[in-house]
């Protein structure tokens, strides 16, 4: 390989965090006694699915941060997934994505990570994500999935490629709902921290209400997401993952 072409090479952040601490309280009457991201999808957890994506790009290190049931978790995936480092932050008592965010940087090192959502897959490229978080100096950068009729979901605004505000749940003919995968600058940790709370939500009490405050930016990508959160669409990812490749490990 060239000079210039060393130069070029993207580098990839080495962590990220998982938020796997949901109850999936809507999917009890199908999925029970293990956590929403442990619900099984064609003989594997659907939590397998999500962190493939993260192997395969050659993050050394995912943070899962548990809750109900983590010993579910714990003890399917061990220390290691594929080649991938595994370590828990869980949690006493539940602390929303925000606090749950908050305590699963302690086990960050690096300046850049990527956050994703345990109970939803969403098949954006991480490497054009963490280029359009670099080119945009954002502190997060929020992937974002194209969607036509819709209500199950708030939908976010860009003003160019500029996170300018978030829309509440309402029919939409067409819009952007946040898929649930950031890449983040680790100092954004002093923002939730400054935010005084324990126990929120990333979304609504920390995004939706900083959202003047933070340099954040959209990378839109219309490729294939699921939110395996109500029990019909947790149904549709049965269906349709039965042709994706099955992951090494566990």
């Amino acid at each position: 390989m060239t000079a210039h072409a060393w130069k070029d090479r993207l580098v990839m952040p080495s962590e990220a965090i998982v938020l796997a601490g949901g109850l999936g309280t809507r999917l009890r009457r199908v999925v029970k006694d293990v956590p929403k991201p442990m619900a099984g999808v064609n003989g594997r957890p659907f939590l397998s699915y999500v962190l493939d994506p993260l192997a395969e790009a050659g993050i050394a290190k995912a943070v899962l941060s548990t809750g109900y049931r983590s010993e579910a978790i714990k003890d399917f995936f061990g220390p290691m997934y594929r080649e991938m480092s595994i370590e828990y932050m869980i949690e006493e008592e539940p602390l929303g994505t925000g606090g749950a965010i908050l305590a699963s940087l302690g086990h960050i090192r690096g300046e850049e990570l990527f956050i994703l959502n345990g109970d939803t897959f969403f098949e954006v490229g991480l490497d054009g994500l963490i280029k359009a978080h670099r080119d945009s100096r954002a502190e997060i950068t929020l992937a974002l999935k194209p969607m036509r009729d819709f209500e199950r979901y708030g939908s976010v605004i860009l003003d160019g490629n500029r996170v300018a505000g978030f829309r509440e749940k309402s029919f939409v003919r067409a819009g952007l709902v946040n898929g649930g995968v950031y890449a983040v600058n680790r100092d954004i940790g002093e923002k939730l921290s400054k935010t005084g709370l324990k126990i929120f939500s990333f979304e609504k009490d920390f995004l939706e209400k900083e959202i003047g405050s933070l340099n954040a930016s959209g990378f839109v990508s219309d490729s294939y997401f699921i939110d395996i959160g109500i029990p019909e669409d947790y149904e549709r990812a049965r269906r349709e993952f039965r042709n994706m490749r099955k992951g090494a490990g566990g």
